[in-house]
């Protein structure tokens, strides 16, 4: 079994109740050093919480923008580089709240030409003083543990336009049921991004792919792209593909 196998069995495991790391090597046959090293990948990818001499799911409370910014610094990076390509000057680009949307926002602090219109704080901080791109900030309630505004206010500003291409963030993407979300509000807003846009790119690093965390989602029923990362495994992938709606980008990585 090779390492991506093994962590995804790893975390199926976890799901059921926090294991010793002895009890994992022995489980998959391998040394305990082997196993820690998993869990550090896991870990840094924001899929476990280490526990003393083992590890457990990451499940429980809502992560903050600021917890989640230190979580998976890498692969969002690599997804925000790839995205920023699919981004041409003189369009209307929607960026929507949350830190993978904010490493794209980075990737395009120096481009020229540009509107962007968004409901995240992140990418409003990013580029205030990006002189070559228009800003557009939607305003509503500021949705503090997310940095991201949501509600009436902001859909009005959304469907207002007609973007080019949108850029979306969630908690969890499926190939079947779409983006997955906290807040029967923050699901709201992503439609009427989805409404709005030609062009739609899903961005999640792999730890988001098949999860299904909340109740609420937003559902992608037309041709979309998902951007993620090279930790993504064909098992992970092998739905989006076989949905016939999905064109998938992986960052740092040569394969389809």
């Amino acid at each position: 079994m090779n390492a991506r196998d093994r962590r995804r069995e790893i975390g199926h495991l976890l799901q059921e109740k926090p294991i010793a790391v002895d009890d994992l090597a022995a489980a998959f046959s391998v040394s305990p050093s082997t196993i820690r090293r998993d869990l550090e990948a896991m870990t840094k990818s924001g899929d476990i919480v280490r526990t003393y001499g083992g590890a457990r799911t990451s499940g429980g409370p809502e992560r903050s923008l600021r917890e989640r910014e230190s979580i998976a610094v890498e692969q969002k990076f690599a997804i925000g580089r790839l995205a920023s390509a699919f981004v041409e000057a003189g369009q209307i680009a929607v960026l929507d709240a949350g830190t993978t949307v904010g490493a794209l926002a980075k990737n395009l602090m120096f481009r020229e030409g540009i509107t962007v219109v968004t409901n995240g704080l992140t990418t409003t901080t990013v580029l205030e003083h990006s002189s070559g791109i228009d800003l557009i900030v939607s305003g509503g309630r500021l949705r503090h543990i997310s940095s991201g505004f949501i509600g009436p206010f902001a859909e009005r500003v959304m469907s207002e336009i007609t973007a080019d291409v949108a850029f979306l963030s969630a908690d969890g993407v499926s190939a079947t049921l779409g983006l997955c979300e906290e807040t029967p509000e923050q699901a709201s807003l992503k439609r009427v991004m989805v409404e709005r846009a030609r062009d739609l790119y899903v961005l999640a690093d792999s730890s988001k792919l098949g999860v299904e965390s909340s109740h609420w989602w937003t559902l992608l029923d037309r041709p979309w792209s998902l951007v993620t990362d090279d930790g993504a495994t064909d098992a992970q992938l092998a739905p989006f593909r076989a949905s016939g709606l999905v064109e998938i980008h992986i960052a740092g990585s040569n394969r389809p």
